[in-house]
């Protein structure tokens, strides 16, 4: 009796084994499609992060897209300081054209 007793546990144990490792995939699987629905959605946001460039161990500069605009940050780590502010720059290309 004791043999069959530790079978249905080896069973027991490898069933929730099976179960938790499934609802891991379904998970993982979930946050990849709700990743990929972000990056197509990125684009209407009002603020985004153009690129960053370290300067040091905890200094860096960051090119920001804020609406219509382009905004140069200064990041520390005891502050932020707005370097530049100008037209983003497809708008100021068609501003260009128009002026032509």
């Amino acid at each position: 009796m004791g043999a069959t007793g530790s079978g249905l546990d080896f069973l027991r144990l490898a069933g929730s084994m099976v179960i938790v490792l499934l609802l891991l995939g379904a998970l993982y699987w979930t946050l990849r499609k709700l990743k990929s629905v972000q990056r197509t959605q990125g684009d209407a946001r009002a603020l985004q992060l153009l690129e960053t460039i370290s300067l040091g161990p905890r200094q860096k500069v960051a090119l920001l897209r804020v609406g219509d605009h382009q905004v140069l940050v200064g990041i520390s780590p005891s502050q932020f300081t707005a370097l530049g502010t100008w037209p983003h720059a497809a708008n100021a290309s068609t501003e260009s054209e128009h002026a032509v």
